[in-house]
């Protein structure tokens, strides 16, 4: 069973239908009790790093979450969380991953466009979340902010710079991609996270 944490962040429908398409048992949760004695959660996420980093709080989650021992996967804001430290509202996160969240910049006459909206290749693949996809392979995005690369980086991305599409450390997964609205790769790394 998956826990996906719910904390008022938005894109909870979309996950859970995407669990429902690849046949996956879930339980939409805030209670700390069912997120300890999952086999799996998702911290999913979108919205505003400090509010959303507020609400984990508020309900006593952002500690349960850093104390977990099973596979955790953050999707989105639901990442950047996992993180040191967000730019987006100068809010300190739960340093899971040990990198900082700035904004992506603009250029321009370049073309490149804050927010990184829509469909953009990932590359620099190395985790078992990435089995069956192939270098080069596009996911959906939506974001003003991103992980810069560090040793934790198991997937990069470009809008004008480069950025962690993907953290692991230890048992924490993260994507700055939506696996949710990516379509049959979308499932793929889904399917990928259930069998960690």
């Amino acid at each position: 069973m998956i826990a996906i944490v719910d904390y008022d962040t938005g894109n909870l429908r979309s996950v859970c239908n995407a669990f429902e398409r690849i046949g996956a048992e879930y339980i939409l949760t805030s209670d700390p009790r069912t997120i300890r004695h999952a086999d799996r959660v998702l911290l999913p996420g979108v919205g505003e790093a400090s509010s959303a980093m507020g609400k984990l709080q508020e309900r006593g989650l952002a500690e349960v979450v850093k104390s977990l021992t099973q596979p955790v996967l953050g999707i989105c804001i639901g990442m950047q969380l996992m993180c040191r430290h967000s730019e987006e509202g100068n809010v300190g996160c739960m340093d899971i991953f040990h990198v900082d969240v700035r904004r992506l910049r603009a250029d321009e006459g370049s073309g490149v466009k804050v927010p990184h909206m829509g469909w953009n290749e990932v590359s620099g693949l190395r985790s078992p979340l990435f089995d069956g996809v192939n270098e080069g392979d596009f996911f959906y995005f939506v974001h003003s902010f991103a992980a810069g690369t560090c040793h934790e980086t198991i997937a990069v991305s470009e809008n004008g710079t480069r950025f962690s599409a993907a953290l692991n450390a230890g048992n924490f997964y993260g994507t700055q991609f939506h696996p949710e609205k990516s379509g049959r790769l979308g499932e793929v790394i889904l399917r990928n996270f259930m069998a960690l």
